[in-house]
């Protein structure tokens, strides 16, 4: 009988395993309950290129003027940065559309790729609606070991933010 050399039954014994892995997909979701109609909340945030009349870390956007698939706007940051987003998904009868990051930033805002929901729906009353925004996303940096401003925290504290201060800046544009 022939015997396997060592180093060979090593590795069926003890196969090799990995403890690098890149990036995990993250998550964000924040609501606000608006004292407004779904009707005006929708006709404030229903031009996708029109970002920076309501959000106050945004301090200019463009596009396309298109509010269809493949619709496109540019967002300059409060820190001068600059965001590409084209939107997925669009649906005034359902007050809701879904966008991505075309080209990003990291230096300005650390996550390398998202996808954003953005949707209003009644509230209690005819009186109140429910903004959501949700989105899924990586990290600045996903490479196996990324510095401190650019990991997952990171990318998970500058979601949040953002969208805590778009939906506070919508709350008091339309509350106003």
């Amino acid at each position: 009988m022939k015997r396997l050399p060592l180093f060979l039954l090593s590795f069926l014994l003890f196969p090799v395993t990995s403890t690098a892995h890149g990036p995990t997909p993250q998550k964000a979701k924040e609501s606000v309950t608006i004292n407004a109609s779904v009707e005006a909340v929708w006709d404030m945030i229903k031009q996708f290129d029109a970002i920076a009349s309501w959000h106050p870390d945004v301090k200019a956007s463009s596009g396309d003027g298109k509010n269809v698939s493949d619709g496109t706007r540019t967002i300059i940051l409060q820190n001068d940065g600059q965001l590409v987003e084209s939107l997925d998904y669009y649906s005034d009868k359902d007050h809701e559309y879904n966008y991505r990051l075309k080209t990003e930033n990291v230096t300005a805002f650390p996550v390398s790729s998202y996808t954003t929901n953005l949707q209003v729906i009644a509230g209690s009353d005819a009186k109140t609606s429910v903004v959501t925004l949700k989105s899924r996303f990586y990290r600045g940096d996903t490479g196996n070991t990324p510095i401190e401003k650019m990991n997952d925290a990171a990318a998970v504290e500058t979601m949040n933010t953002f969208f805590k201060n778009g939906l506070v800046g919508l709350k008091n544009k339309l509350e106003k």
